[in-house]
């Protein structure tokens, strides 16, 4: 498998303090086994801390930067729930996956053009039998609530690294899920003014 050096690794500071509250909410929305698919899987620490904690599911973790896959690997290397690392791009209608048995994808909607997010939903919609969990992680907008300020300036840094990046809102989200045929079963309000939010058929 590439990448089993781990000078392939990349770090997302982030991830440990994350981690442990999104796996929390995880607990208690997988499916005691089946197929995890990870979207936008970044350095692949999440995939390799969840897929420990969570030995009854087989994890899929996935990106679409050739660098991050070599990082995915080398974080993974070992893990005998981890399938080997596969280049998706949310965008593409044609996905290397073809079934799971949920969906996660953290930190992705406001680093990506939102055309991303649509195709993560079209994805899940291809993928998931019904009542199977799309899972999303993030800092959001929302309807009637204030923004942190420090999301205010999150999103403004983005924008000026690409216009076409930034907070997503919640409601958008909501109804490009429910075109989908998903309805939102659980918002959670998740440390560091982030969000979890599950959407089911």
């Amino acid at each position: 498998m590439p990448g089993d050096d781990s000078a392939d690794r990349k770090h997302a500071p982030a991830t440990l303090r994350n981690r442990g509250p999104i796996a929390e909410v995880l607990q208690g929305e997988l499916p005691v086994t089946g197929k995890v698919l990870e979207v936008a899987s970044g350095s692949g620490e999440h995939c390799a801390f969840f897929a420990q904690l969570f030995p009854g599911q087989v994890w899929q973790p996935t990106d679409p930067d050739s660098g991050a896959l070599g990082s995915i690997a080398s974080w993974c290397a070992g893990l005998d729930n981890v399938l080997p690392p596969l280049a998706l791009d949310a965008t593409s209608a044609d996905w290397p996956v073809h079934a799971a048995d949920a969906v996660l994808c953290i930190n992705m909607a406001h680093i990506s053009p939102w055309e991303a997010t649509l195709g993560l939903v079209a994805g899940a919609e291809r993928l998931l039998v019904k009542g199977a969990p799309l899972i999303l992680y993030g800092p959001w907008r929302r309807e009637g609530v204030k923004t942190a300020p420090s999301n205010e300036v999150f999103d403004a840094s983005l924008k000026t690294r690409n216009p076409l990046w930034g907070l997503r809102r919640v409601e958008d989200l909501d109804t490009a899920a429910d075109a989908r045929g998903f309805a939102r079963s659980r918002l959670v309000e998740m440390p560091a003014n982030n969000l979890m939010l599950i959407y089911r058929r």
